[in-house]
């Protein structure tokens, strides 16, 4: 210990102010990037309302928006054009990362071989080594470009089908649907991808992008933050949660039934069985409709009619009331809205994506936010290093291991 260290009793330990569990209300940096008011029901991305940028950035949504969150404004023509070039140049997967893909066993979870897929492709990338902003931005193209050809390619090598080359000049939520499925989406389907790409891009300081921006400000690469972020991501309490809502829809096969169900699950006939969470409602920040889910919603509508599918949404609506009214234990209504992950079960499903892709869709889109709060926290670095709130006890003494219990 150095002469200038202090070191305090219990009782004199300086006191911390103890921060809520998960860290809610706790604010961990500054940024730029993303706005969110949980009781108006509204996100913006670098000063745009969601709502403006679903419905108005026609074509290129998603690299319109990787252009807004990574360059701070919306591009020009001549820049999305520059990037769209930049994006085909990168797009198909290096040799050894297919091999990699090739090697895994088909039972292997996607979001696994996406984490670890991205992992290898920094084994060849010659900016590795570097956090400036250019090369950041360099690798930030990569990542893009190349996280829908990871996720098709490995679908389609674990069902014994040959992964397919992007197209170049097309949208990547054009080449994703070309990729996974080995056919040319129609403009609804890829308006609809590209429209899904966008709301799920960026949502500020979530466990993912909190993941990322934690490892990167240790001075560890991109390629290792998004590692990290892909990690969290896989959680069923977050990215995960979009699978768990298809697969009760599926359990329950029919509104009628669905609905019986829904009502067991929150307030059981049996009292000795305790309530479930209902998957897709809530969200830790929101307070009122998901921004996103309000969108979602009507995508969900539009494109089951234009499948000649409405099940599913149908299904959906019928929940909604009944989650809503659902009450607490003391007797209040929980008013639990829709989050982000509901309508976009739905609407996944019906495009005719697996319901083990829809995680991996998810981190196609939020690899724009990753990489961008990556490059924020390179610019402007400090170490992530948070103070625990110790509630252990003091003063233990060694005692003989054979008298130990």
């Amino acid at each position: 210990m150095s002469r200038s260290a202090t070191l305090h009793t219990p009782a004199e330990t300086p006191a911390k102010k103890a921060g809520a569990a998960g860290l809610e209300g706790v604010v961990a940096a500054p940024s730029e990037i993303c706005f969110i008011d949980g009781v108006a029901g509204r996100l913006v991305y670098r000063g745009y309302d969601i709502g403006d940028l679903v419905e108005n950035l026609h074509p290129h949504a998603f690299e319109q928006v990787c252009c807004l969150l990574w360059d701070g404004k919306l591009p020009t023509a001549d820049r999305l054009a520059a990037l769209r070039h930049d994006l085909s140049a990168v797009a198909e997967l290096p040799p050894h990362v297919l091999t990699i893909l090739s090697a895994l066993p088909k039972h292997t979870e996607p979001m696994d071989a996406l984490r670890t897929a991205a992992s290898a492709l920094s084994s060849s990338d010659p900016d590795l080594k570097s956090t400036e902003a250019a090369p950041n931005r360099r690798m930030a193209i990569k990542l893009t470009a190349r996280f829908p050809a990871i996720v098709a390619a490995f679908h389609r090598l674990r069902n014994g089908l040959a992964p397919i080359s992007p197209e170049p000049n097309r949208s990547i939520a054009f080449n994703f649907l070309h990729m996974l499925n080995g056919s040319h989406p129609n403009e609804t389907l890829e308006r609809v991808m590209d429209a899904a790409l966008v709301l799920h891009a960026e949502h500020g300081f979530n466990a993912s992008t909190f993941a990322a921006r934690v490892t990167a400000a240790t001075k560890a690469d991109m390629y290792a933050a998004v590692t990290a972020a892909c990690g969290a991501l896989k959680g069923p309490l977050h990215g995960g949660a979009n699978e768990a809502v298809m697969q009760l829809l599926l359990e329950c096969g029919d509104p009628d039934n669905a609905e019986r169900v829904i009502r067991e699950m929150i307030a059981p006939r049996d009292p000795a069985k305790a309530k479930q969470k209902v998957p897709g409602f809530g969200h830790r920040v929101y307070k009122t409709f998901d921004p996103r889910a309000t969108f979602l919603r009507k995508m969900s509508r539009q494109f089951g009619e234009a499948a000649g599918n409405t099940k599913w949404y149908e299904m959906s609506e019928r929940l909604i009331p009944i989650v809503k009214e659902a009450k607490g234990s003391n007797g209040e209504p929980l008013n639990l809205n829709p989050n982000v992950d509901f309508f976009s079960a739905s609407t996944y499903y019906t495009m005719g994506i697996p319901i083990d892709l829809f995680t991996p869709v998810f981190a196609i889109a939020r690899i724009a936010g990753w990489t961008a709060h990556v490059m924020e926290q390179h610019a402007n670095n400090r170490i992530i290093r948070p103070q625990d709130d110790y509630r252990g006890p003091f003063d233990l003494k060694v005692g003989p291991i054979e008298a130990r219990e």
